[in-house]
């Protein structure tokens, strides 16, 4: 509620300060024309007063006649003293007559005033009470304005700092978050790199045990190209030793033995050359047409007969591709080579396996 606000030492003393200084100016007023009002009153007639001197040199009837005239004369003026106060008792009384209604109408005039000053005094208070009542409105809806304001802010800053608190929390459980993700990545960072550890162990392991292997097959290819090569040799030396009849025997044995000796070899140096896809699994079987010249390069190799995985049949061509050319071969009779210059040959992961 709007407190009232209370008067100055000033204002307290203002409008008795106005009322006085009105009164004085009425009573004044009143004065004056009282005294312009009052009538001139006639001038007084001069009163005869005769002194009896007796002379005595008179006679007794003058004395007597002397004693009556101022007698008379003395009643006379008597009476024309009488007669002016009268006169005088009737002036006074009118004036005092005029005087009272010049009060009464100067009464009656500051009655008017006072009953105007009145209602110029109502309509002041009305208008201040209504001043007064708008003002105490136009406090109230500022005060109200004000408490709204109050709660505006205060809401403001309730849901600010609730966006900050959940800032806050949001942060930090993004930190925890950073940190979790940043532990699990070492962990799992870890974890590979032991994997991969592992991993790069077991193939240098497995690349020196591959590396032991092929040189364990090469010797024994090297030692049976050695043993086909010895026995080839054998037998062209029989060949030269025996009767026609017994060369072609040994031939026809030896060509049989060569010619599975030269499919060996030609599986031997296609595993060296072979590359084992993913996809190759043991129990394919791929079929390859090959063609060869006599000096033993390899010219064509085509798949006959497909194994079903294309990776692994185009590993099998690549591989016999990869040999290039055969010294073994050369030197081999025509009827001899016959049989290479266009053949089939079975390839499965086994046999290109070192």
């Amino acid at each position: 509620m709007h407190q009232q606000r209370e008067p100055s030492a000033s204002e307290s003393y203002f409008w008795p300060s106005v009322w006085a200084i009105g009164l004085h100016i009425l009573i004044f007023g009143m004065l004056f024309v009282s005294f312009a009002m009052t009538p001139d009153l006639p001038e007084a007639k001069p009163i005869v007063q005769a002194t009896l001197y007796q002379l005595k040199s008179k006679s007794q009837a003058t004395t007597q006649t002397n004693q009556k005239i101022a007698g008379e004369a003395k009643k006379s003026a008597a009476r024309q003293t009488e007669v002016e106060q009268m006169e005088q008792k009737k002036v006074e009384q009118e004036a005092i007559k005029a005087a009272e209604q010049k009060k009464e109408e100067a009464a009656q005039k500051a009655d008017e005033a006072k009953k105007s000053d009145e209602a110029k005094k109502a309509d002041e208070a009305k208008k201040a009470d209504e001043a007064k009542k708008a003002d105490d409105a136009k406090k109230a809806a500022e005060a109200k304005k004000e408490l709204a304001d109050i709660a505006k802010k205060k809401a403001d800053d309730e849901a600010k700092k609730a966006a900050e608190e959940e800032a806050k929390q949001a942060a930090e459980d993004a930190k925890k978050k950073i940190v979790e993700d940043a532990k699990k990545k070492a962990a799992e960072d870890a974890k590979k790199k032991s994997e991969a550890d592992e991993a790069k162990k077991k193939v240098a392991e497995d690349a020196k045990k591959k590396a032991a292997a092929d040189a364990a097959k090469k010797k024994s290819q090297d030692a049976a190209r050695k043993s086909a090569e010895d026995k080839k040799a054998q037998a062209l030396a029989d060949l030269l030793s025996d009767t026609p009849q017994r060369q072609q025997a040994l031939a026809d044995e030896q060509g049989d033995e060569t010619a599975g000796s030269f499919d060996d070899l030609i599986r031997s140096r296609a595993a060296e050359g072979w590359a084992r896809p993913p996809s190759a699994r043991k129990g394919m079987t791929v079929v390859l047409q090959i063609g060869m010249l006599p000096d033993g390069t390899v010219t064509t190799v085509t798949v006959s007969k497909s194994s079903g995985d294309g990776p692994f049949d185009a590993s099998a061509v690549a591989a016999v591709k990869n040999i290039g050319r055969l010294t073994e071969m050369q030197g081999m009779k025509p009827s001899d080579f016959a049989p290479y210059r266009s053949f089939k040959m079975t390839f499965t992961p086994e046999d290109l396996a070192l």
